[in-house]
């Protein structure tokens, strides 16, 4: 088995976790935050249909705070993410995984994408 390299982002959000939490846990919310990744979604049964093709599933536990964005088809395969509550906002982590393969380059290049996503659901969220 391949190595996995992992990468956890993180951002301080002045908003109530739950509010924050049922942000992300929307996926129809992903085009207003995600657009690189998520230009259109759609119900595809339980399931989301990512621009038309890409079949994802949202896990989401609210007792965990957390929602992790898993391939239908590999559900190892995805980003996890979880929402912990800080005073009277939250912080918000986003994992990912690379293989080892991956040029540091490019795993830069993606971890800048998160971090400017990050910044997207800070600023619609606190709103």
């Amino acid at each position: 088995m391949p190595t996995i390299r992992s990468v956890t982002s993180s951002i301080s959000i002045q908003a109530p976790p739950e509010k924050v939490l049922d942000f992300v846990a929307d996926a129809r919310t992903l085009p207003q935050w995600a657009p690189g990744f998520a230009q259109s979604v759609e119900a595809d049964g339980e399931h989301w249909l990512v621009n038309g093709q890409a079949r994802v599933a949202l896990e989401v536990s609210r007792e965990r705070g957390t929602v992790d964005i898993v391939s239908v088809e590999q559900p190892r395969r995805g980003v996890f993410t979880r929402v912990l509550a800080n005073g009277d906002g939250c912080e918000y982590l986003f994992t990912q995984f690379f293989p080892d393969a991956m040029s540091e380059e490019d795993v830069q290049r993606q971890v800048a994408v998160v971090e400017g996503e990050l910044e997207t659901i800070r600023r619609l969220t606190q709103a």
